[in-house]
This record gives C-alpha cells, structure tokens and sequence, in this order.
C-alpha cells in the first residue's frame, strides 16, 4: 500500500491545530513557533505532492479510496488534476507568512474588562481552517467535498469574530459588536448556500446512486447515466448558489467587505486568498463537470453577474474610506474576473482563471499583510489617517506599492498574465464581455493609485513622524511574496504547464471547442 500522501498533506496541519490548541496557556510563544512548524511541515508535504504529479498523467492522480459509509454509498476518495494541484500549493505556501504576519495578532491585552482569547486558539484555528480547505480541494467523493465546504465556516466564525481587528476609531465596544455582526453575516450567507447545496447533493444522489465523482462524470460521458434537462438545472442551481456566495460574486458578496474590515490582516487574507478560492475552484470541478449542459445553459446569465461584479466592485472600491474594505471590493471585482473565465467556455479563459486564483491569492496577501504593518502602527484603517509614509518608511511603501501594482494587474507582476488571458479567451466567444470587462481594469488603476497617493505620498502627518519601517519578521513576510509576484509575472510556464492539461478535460467535459481564430496564422 502507497503512502497516503494526500491524507497526509491535510492531516499534518489538523494534528498541528490539535498540538497548538493543547500548549499551555503561559506558553504562547511555544505554540506560535509550534504552529509555525506545522505550517512549514505541510507546505513540505504540498512541494511533495507537487514534484509527484504528472500533468500529462491520469486525470486524478494520488488517489485514496475507502469505504465510508457503504449504505449511502459515501466514500473516502481523493485525488488531484493540476488545478487542485496548484490550489493546495497555494494554501500551504501562504500559511506560514499568515502564520507569521498574525504573530502578535492575538496577544494579550487588557481593554477595559476585555480580554482577547488565547493565542493558541488563535493559531490552531487557522491551521484547523488549513486542513479543511485542502480537503475541499483533494476530495472527489461529493459528500466527502461538502462535509468540509460546510465544517470550515465553523473555525472562520470564531476568527472573525474572536480576534477582530483591535483598530476601530469608534472604541473597543463597537469594535465588538461591529465583530460580532461580520462573523454572524459570514456564518448565515454561507450556511444558507450550504443548505441549498446539500439538497442538491441528496438529489444528486437520487440520480446517480453514488457520490463518486470520478464515476458520475464517466456514466455522463458513456451514456449510461441520463439527467432530465429541468433536474440537471435545478441540481447545477443547487450547486452554483453556494459556490457563488463562498466566491463572492454579485449580488452574494455583502459578507466579504464586512468580514475583511473586521478581522485582522492573516486572518483576511485566509478568507480571500485561500477560502473564497473553494467557491471558484468548485465551480470548475463539480458544475462544469457533473452538469456540462446546464452550465452552458446558464452561462449568459453568469457573465453578466460577472460583469457586474467586476465593474460594481472596482466602483466601490475608487470611493472606500477604509484601507481593508477598499481591498475586499477590489477582490469582489477580482473574483468576477476569475468566474468569466471559467464560464467562457474557453481554453484561454480557464486556464487564465485558473492561474488568476493563485495570482490573486499571492497579491492580495502581499497588499493586505503589509496593510495589516501600517494599520498596526498607526491604530487606523481609516485613508485620511495617514499621509507621507514614504518618507519615513521608505521599504514599507515600496511594498505597499508593488503590492497595489500587482492588484491593478501591472505588466511584469503575475495578476496581469493571468488577467490578460482571462480578457483573450473572453473576446474570441464574446466580445462585447470582453470590451465590458475591461473598463475593471482602468478602474483598478483608480483606486490603486488613489490609495497609494493618498496613504504614502504628500506632507508627512504627526501621526506618523515616528513610525517604523518593516522589522525583521515582516520583511520575512514580504519579501518572498514580492518575489513570487515578479517571478510568476515574467515566467508563469510552471504554473500554466500544470493547469493547461486539466484545462482541457474540463472543456471536454462541457463539449466546447476553442473558436477559430478569424484570421489563420500565416505558415
């Protein structure tokens, strides 16, 4: 029998929450540089799994299957194509720069009669969070996919809620309170997708008889399993809607903006980074997959929503006061970029979606984590609070700086190769999507730049005379990111080379072609 491999890689940072949940309490050092190691550990087991996959192998390779509950035909069953492949490379190479970043987030501190819960809480939370969104994303069994799509609401809640966010302008009573309504926000929108899934999933059951992914998608393709067209739509509905609100995509996005603004920076660059790309991720897995007609059906209807999330988020960020909801509109419109184009149906498209969702997730965890530096400094989200950083925190900036490069999708930093074939495989099947979808891009230079200008460049203000630049740790943090960011910009062939395969099943799946181009290449 072959080492469980995958098991192994979502069960080393389960253990690690276990292990940091147990370190005494006097001993909070102890279970940050414990939580550390686990995250280190598991990012070693997710290089292992990359260096071991073939992208010109079997479709699901590393596969585990076992008996689960026979009854029902649940199974234990993992695997991985390049897309989950790249995604659980993703997660574990960003735990431990949150791990990190968050490293004195949940200290101690005595507010009034307030005190903030235990760091060991705080840390075994985001490695529970880890091993649940790694399983989402290894699991080829439905029901196994959504027990753990469901369980992870549970340590995010708490995250949000327990260890928001200490810097609120209106003191730490309304900051609690103001906590308290963003986790509960979080927790309601995707149990109610949630729930809607699961009937999807019971019905997908009735039809099939099995969860089996693998097995349903091969009885689709041979012919010996057939879907009544209204009951494959309703189940792709059932699906789709609680994709949609995880993504977020417009007008299921209200959670995203509140639950960023009020956790601190790791822990909103676990939701957006990492998290929000399960909704994505599902919909190229589950709906392309196991509904490929009723997802072209609904496919006009998704890019306009889309559309809208590019444009309504991008819009709202230009006029955003707050440094973290400024960021999580900019996400809004970044998601909407990634779900045109898995739903445009193209080669180019997907495997720019594809390639957005680890792009994106290293941007955004550059701008928010040196965000959550100069909030920490200053004690304010607030825009207007700061001016003239540069001049006295000269490093700070200039990562601050590439980081809202990187979001706006500058040439030379990765989110612009991943954008542009995201627009490339829009234009060659709808070009007036395509023509639509790139004002987003005029207006991420908007804000970006307005942030920037606004928050480091101009007079210095007293608030910030003194403040520090990145210490040892942070640069630690960042550095590795900002390279990432220029590497993956000028060299995205590792990447491409592992998605671009699984690609193409995909589009087989839905039967699409790619369109031919108007004028053939010359000979």
């Amino acid at each position: 029998m072959s080492f469980p491999l995958l098991t192994a890689t979502a069960a080393l940072p389960a253990i690690g929450a276990i292990a940091t949940a147990a370190v005494p309490a006097a001993r909070r050092t102890a279970a940050k540089w414990l939580a550390l190691l686990f995250s280190l550990a598991t990012l070693a087991l997710a290089v292992t799994v990359l260096v071991r996959f073939d992208p010109d192998g079997a479709r699901y390779q590393l596969t585990e299957s076992h008996a689960w509950i026979a009854e029902f035909g649940v199974r234990y069953e993992l695997g991985v194509d390049g897309i989950a492949v790249a995604l659980v490379a993703l997660t574990a190479l960003l735990m431990p720069f949150i791990v990190l970043a968050g490293w004195h987030d949940a200290d101690p501190l005595e507010t009034g009669s307030r005190r903030w819960r235990p760091t060991q809480g705080f840390f075994a939370l985001i490695l529970a969070v880890e091993a649940m969104v790694i399983l989402s994303f290894e699991a080829t069994d439905v029901f196994l996919f959504y027990i753990f799509f469901e369980a992870m609401l549970i340590p995010m809640y708490f995250l949000i809620g327990g260890f928001g966010d200490r810097a609120h302008e209106h003191g730490e009573e309304a900051a609690s309170r103001q906590r308290s309504y963003a986790a509960v926000k979080f927790l309601l929108y995707n149990l109610v997708g949630g729930l809607i899934m699961l009937a999807a999933v019971i019905g997908l059951y009735v039809v099939a008889g099995n969860f089996s992914l693998a097995e349903i998608a091969q009885a689709r393709a041979n012919g010996s399993l057939h879907m009544a067209t209204n009951t494959e739509r309703w189940l792709f509905l059932g699906f789709f809607f609680a994709f949609a609100v995880k993504a977020p995509l417009w007008p299921l996005h209200t959670w995203l903006p509140n639950a960023m603004q009020e956790s601190t920076a790791p822990v909103a660059v676990l939701i957006t980074a990492v998290v929000d790309k399960v909704g994505t991720f599902a919909m190229l897995r589950f709906c392309l997959q196991l509904f490929p007609e009723a997802s072209k059906w609904a496919t006009p209807v998704i890019l306009v929503l889309a559309l809208i999330s590019i444009i309504y988020g991008a819009l709202l960020a230009v006029g955003q006061r707050d440094i973290k909801r400024l960021v999580a509109y900019a996400s809004i419109s970044h998601f909407g970029f990634i779900i045109l184009g898995i739903f445009a149906m193209t080669s180019q498209g997907q495997s720019g979606a594809t390639l957005y969702m680890v792009n994106h997730g290293i941007s955004t965890a550059a701008l928010m984590l040196v965000a959550g530096f100069l909030i920490s400094r200053r004690g304010s989200r607030l825009i207007a609070d700061y001016g003239g950083v540069q001049k006295v925190a000269p490093v700070l900036a200039g990562t601050f700086l590439i980081g809202g490069l990187a979001t706006l999708s500058l040439p030379g930093l990765a989110p612009f190769v991943s954008e542009f074939l995201v627009l490339v495989g829009a234009f060659s099947r709808y070009p007036a999507v395509g023509i639509v979808a790139t004002f987003g891009i005029v207006l991420a230079a908007l804000y970006t730049l307005v942030l920037y200008q606004r928050t480091m460049t101009g007079p210095v203000k007293p608030e910030v005379s003194a403040m520090p630049d990145l210490r040892v740790r942070e640069l630690v943090v960042v550095a590795p990111l900002v390279v990432l960011l220029i590497f993956l910009g000028v060299y995205p062939k590792p990447v491409t080379d592992i998605v671009n395969p699984a690609v193409k099943q995909t589009l087989s799946d839905v039967h699409k072609k790619d369109p031919r181009p108007e004028v053939e290449a010359a000979k």
